[in-house]
């Protein structure tokens, strides 16, 4: 008769070879958002251009290129308790 070795969970793989655990969005959402697509207008060339800006990550301050004119943009946001927007300061790095 052979004897079965169940299959190693997810935990026991991640930590045995070092690996992050798998990011699930619907568990960590639990009904909150993860992200939200915003409407930005470049400091540089006056266009504007939608971008997405991570909830998740609370007040940040991250730089992008415009994605028309390629210029650095520093973007600045304030994320509130419940997970929204505050304010997205744009402003440019010359």
């Amino acid at each position: 008769m052979k004897h079965r070795i169940p299959p190693p969970g997810d935990a026991l793989i991640d930590e045995t070879y070092g690996l992050e655990p798998v990011f699930d969005p619907a568990a960590a959402a639990n009904g909150a958002e993860l992200g939200e697509f915003v409407v930005v207008e470049c400091p540089y060339c006056a266009e504007s251009y939608e971008t997405a800006i991570d909830l998740t990550a609370g007040s940040a301050t991250v730089i992008e290129d415009c994605q028309v004119c390629c210029q650095p943009i520093e973007l600045q946001t304030e994320i509130g308790d419940d997970g929204t927007i505050e304010s997205l300061t744009i402003r440019r790095l010359d």
